[in-house]
């Protein structure tokens, strides 16, 4: 079942080409103050306003990673195809694309970066969907 989440963006123009031209998010129905976007599949609405804030109180591994943050878990060939895209823009990581756990139940690939507005976004990649929950 898809999700619904609305966040706040500072410019609405510069958040369609980040979601839809860079992360491959479709256009959805839209008005002068807010766009919804089919983000993997689920309904993210993008509203013009102050982000939330954030600290960078989470510990993935060695790094400390913004709190909160949202995201998506992804078919593992639909995660390397955007991380590659991300990798050949040189985009700005917080988290570099990787491996986390490797050969464990659970075992991922995710990587952790910003909005154009600030929001920090985690995507997920797993070659067996039933390892989302493994432990």
């Amino acid at each position: 079942t898809p999700f619904h989440l609305a966040i706040n963006v500072r410019d609405l123009a510069e958040a369609r080409r980040f979601y839809c031209g860079l992360l491959g998010a479709k256009d959805g129905r839209s008005a002068p103050t807010w766009v919804d976007v089919s983000f993997f599949g689920h309904q993210l609405s993008l509203h013009i306003g102050p982000p939330l804030a954030t600290a960078r109180t989470g510990k993935v591994g060695e790094v400390l990673v913004p709190m909160p943050h949202f995201g998506v878990v992804l078919e593992l060939s639909d995660w390397k195809r955007v991380a590659e895209t991300l990798e050949a823009e040189g985009f700005a990581f917080i988290l570099e694309p990787q491996v986390r756990f490797e050969g464990e139940p659970g075992e991922q690939w995710t990587m952790f970066f910003e909005d154009p507005s600030g929001n920090p976004i985690e995507l997920k990649g797993f070659a067996q969907r039933d390892a989302i929950f493994a432990h």
